[in-house]
């Protein structure tokens, strides 16, 4: 595949090195057609560095500005440390509206292709890790992150919200690997019903589709998510589907009452019916994506237990957890919620050493140890 780099203002990337958050704005050639993006670079971004990546695709009729303010993922990217990109969709014919081509009958867009070429892009000026690439949207950006999934292997774990497959692509999709998935979906959703019909699949079949594809349990754990905003008009159920390949999980957040919106949203979409204001969806996406890697979990996707002769126990923990290695290292070790902020951090400790939970609230942490010859990552729960 074959395209351009160009940028739109000739030194953008000088912002590189500046200390402060950065929206870029650009564009490039692809199949004949010039497409336009832009994405947010956090402060703490440093170059050399490898940093996730987000795509967040808008719905029918928006674009990529209008999806960065109505789900606003900066505000996790900053302290989080992903960059998040915003592309556009092209311009449909016949309504001259934007859309992304998941297949569309009598579409010839080549999407997959302009958000590959995106990412390359990306990555020939800023540092990213290509094993922690993801991709969300809202409705017609959530067939084309299924899409993404069904039709290659660059991305680590998808989202949708309020987006589904259609029949078309559920009955051809052969993903070449596991992919972790996340649905938001209300059941009051007038655009893409919830249960599905003649043209999309409901969001408990795809659900299980991709937990099959994962082979995770096909019986879901189901909590409740607490209603603390009564005057919202929906309530919300989630759904977990454990135990899959490589630590693999696909989740559903069943939104009874909830319209064609993004939860928690920055601002409320009347027309669209109710927005659930019980939960954030921003933050519940970058958690979930948080875990993975392509392959797996961040624990278990490079096998970096095995291969770095480091066990942490017991997992999940309560007061205390060791940190245990064959030899004895000095390193740095840190301690931080899903969203990518610090929690707790020791310098230059030896490892076989015991870590104290005690002030910790039970949760997921990620646990960094780090020195200059080493850079492990993994998931640790704490309970009660």
């Amino acid at each position: 595949m074959k395209y351009y780099f160009l940028f739109i203002i000739s030194c953008l990337f000088s912002s590189l090195y500046i200390n402060s958050q950065t929206t870029i704005n650009g564009s490039f050639v692809h199949s004949g057609l010039t497409r336009t993006y832009s994405f947010y670079v956090p402060a703490s971004y440093t170059p050399g560095q490898a940093a996730p990546l987000v795509l967040n695709l808008h719905g029918y009729t928006s674009n990529g500005n209008q999806q960065s303010l109505y789900t606003n993922f900066q505000a996790i990217a900053d302290t989080a440390g992903f960059i998040i990109a915003h592309p556009d969709g092209t311009i449909e014919a016949t309504t001259s509206q934007r859309f992304w081509n998941f297949g569309i009958l009598g579409a010839n867009v080549d999407d997959v292709g302009f958000l590959e070429a995106l990412i390359d892009t990306l990555s020939a000026h800023y540092t990213i890790n290509p094993n922690r690439i993801y991709s969300v949207g809202m409705s017609n950006g959530g067939f084309m992150s299924y899409c993404l999934a069904c039709e290659t292997d660059r991305f680590a774990a998808v989202g949708s919200v309020t987006g589904s497959m259609s029949v078309v692509m559920y009955n051809s999709c052969t993903p070449s690997r596991p992919t972790p998935t996340i649905r938001i979906h209300g059941t009051s959703d007038n655009v893409v019903p919830y249960a599905g019909n003649s043209t999309s699949k409901g969001a408990e079949e795809v659900t299980l589709f991709w937990a099959n594809q994962n082979n995770c349990n096909t019986t879901p754990a189901i909590t409740q998510v607490p209603n603390t905003n009564t005057s919202d008009g929906a309530t919300a159920e989630h759904y977990v589907y454990s135990g899959g390949t490589n630590g693999n999980t696909v989740e559903l957040y069943k939104v009874t009452g909830g319209g064609h919106t993004w939860p928690d949203a920055t601002v409320s979409l009347p027309s669209n019916g109710n927005t659930c204001r019980d939960f954030n969806a921003t933050k519940e996406i970058w958690r979930f994506f948080s875990q993975y890697e392509r392959g797996g979990t961040l624990s278990t996707g490079k096998n970096m237990e095995a291969d770095q002769n480091i066990a942490v126990y017991p997992n999940p923990a309560q007061k205390t957890f060791v940190i245990k290695t064959n030899e004895t290292i000095n390193a740095d070790i840190y301690l931080l919620d899903l969203q990518g902020r610090l929690i707790k951090s020791l310098k230059n400790v030896s490892t076989n050493t015991a870590l104290d939970l005690e002030d910790l609230k039970p949760g997921n942490y990620i646990l960094k140890i780090s020195n200059s010859d080493l850079n492990f990552t993994k998931k640790l729960t704490v309970t009660e």
